[in-house]
């Protein structure tokens, strides 16, 4: 696997620290201000750029363990200044950390390999998670986040929401809640002329509708779910909380490390053997790590902290989700769409094992070592399956940045 360069991604720190030099350089054209704050007290920061009432709002750091979109974010909004006509109708609004408690916890700026990514990984159990908790939890439980979140797009009624999302191993994709006509022919440009390869089955969208290859639009409330046993419904997200006032959310996906084994369209050989042999490691890798959890238990002091509450949570999910993929597989199944189940399978069992083995580490019990030997193996077996090599960091913020610039212009001009 190719290293890392010299680049690393920032903090949500150091990425408040740029916003405010913005702001600071063109006052008359950029406000930051405070939206919010976390559950553990830390502010929500949201930068804004231009004065027109037509909304673009870009948000980052929904998933503390996708770091590209805070680099991303800054790069959009250095160009927004730039560039007068990108703010001649339009005004844009960039959250820069939607978990920033979160972001805390996924402590891997500058990894070199997928170990070196997975020694520091935390992502937040769903019901913790901002973007997703409305679609697990009553409204008068939301998180302070999620709440901060929809009352941003309240405010300003964006025609569209931006969320920036990314993969660790894989392609780049793109799901939106609405079709944007004419938006596949430039992220597809795109990711070509950066090397970064188009998921065009990826699992997140089983089922969805494409508009070209690599670009998913949810299917409408009431369509059958592809995996029915997940918990959460991406139509009861903060995704859809645009519809109200007449707008759409875009998510864009780019990967951290780039595998060329997942945009292969065509038809797999014997897909429901394929998928129920992944179904069969899921259970089995699982396993492993419920049997390293249930030995350590007794010894780790209560009440469950934020790491501990995430990997519990990823093995919950393992059942179901192993039952769905037994079924009978999708029409037209292609070796894309099992390639990225089985990047699926290999990622659940190895994120919990990686987050409990943090805990254990912490309290130097005696189950670490062993699970610190699965957590590499499984790296390495990750990363040698998919062939993974190390996309630039500058190449995954452009190509987000493009795709963002690209569905802001297109969704105007149909919504015109």
């Amino acid at each position: 696997m190719s290293h890392l360069p010299e680049l690393r991604y920032p903090s949500v720190t150091e990425i408040v620290s740029s916003a405010w030099a913005l702001a600071a350089h063109r006052p008359d054209l950029c406000l930051l201000r405070q939206v919010g704050t976390s559950r553990a007290g830390r502010p929500l920061h949201l930068l804004s750029v231009g004065h027109a009432r037509r909304a673009v709002l870009v948000v980052a750091g929904a998933h503390a363990n996708e770091p590209t979109g805070g680099s991303t974010l800054l790069s959009l909004a250095e160009r927004v200044l730039s560039r007068r006509e990108l703010r001649r109708d339009t005004s844009w609004h960039f959250l820069l950390c939607a978990d920033p408690d979160g972001a805390s916890l996924h402590v891997t700026p500058a990894p070199r390999t997928l170990l070196d990514y997975h020694l520091g990984f935390f992502r937040p159990a769903g019901p913790e998670q901002p973007e997703w908790s409305p679609s697990v939890l009553p409204p008068d439980r939301l998180p302070p986040e999620t709440r901060a979140l929809t009352r941003v797009i309240d405010e300003l009624r964006p025609y569209l929401q931006v969320t920036l999302h990314g993969t660790d191993l894989g392609g780049s994709w793109v799901q939106l809640t609405k079709d944007i006509p004419g938006l596949a022919e430039p992220f597809a440009k795109s990711a070509a002329e950066l090397r970064i390869p188009v998921e065009t089955a990826a699992s997140d969208a089983a089922g969805w509708p494409a508009s070209g290859p690599g670009v998913h639009v949810m299917p409408a409330p009431g369509s059958d779910a592809a995996y029915p046993s997940m918990p959460d419904d991406a139509r009861h997200s903060t995704w859809y909380h645009a519809h109200r006032y007449g707008g759409l959310t875009a998510v864009v996906e780019v990967p951290m490390w780039a595998s060329d084994l997942v945009d292969d369209p065509a038809p797999h050989p014997a897909p429901a053997a394929a998928l129920r042999r992944l179904a069969h490691r899921l259970l089995t890798d699982a396993f492993q790590v419920e049997a390293v959890l249930r030995r350590a238990l007794p010894r780790l002091p209560g009440p469950d902290g934020p790491l501990l509450r995430a990997a519990k949570w990823a093995l919950e999910l393992v059942p179901g989700l192993a039952a769905d993929w037994s079924q009978a597989p999708p029409p037209d199944t292609t070796m894309a769409y099992v390639g990225s189940v089985d990047a699926f399978g290999r990622r659940i069992p190895l994120r919990a094992a990686s987050m409990l083995l943090r805990v254990l580490q912490e309290f130097d019990d005696r189950e670490a070592p062993h699970l610190e030997q699965l957590v590499a193996g499984w790296s390495d077996a990750f990363a040698e399956r998919f062939r993974a090599r190390w996309v630039p960091l500058e190449n995954q913020v452009e190509h987000q940045a493009r795709t963002v610039m690209a569905a802001a212009r297109h969704a105007r001009d149909s919504a015109a």
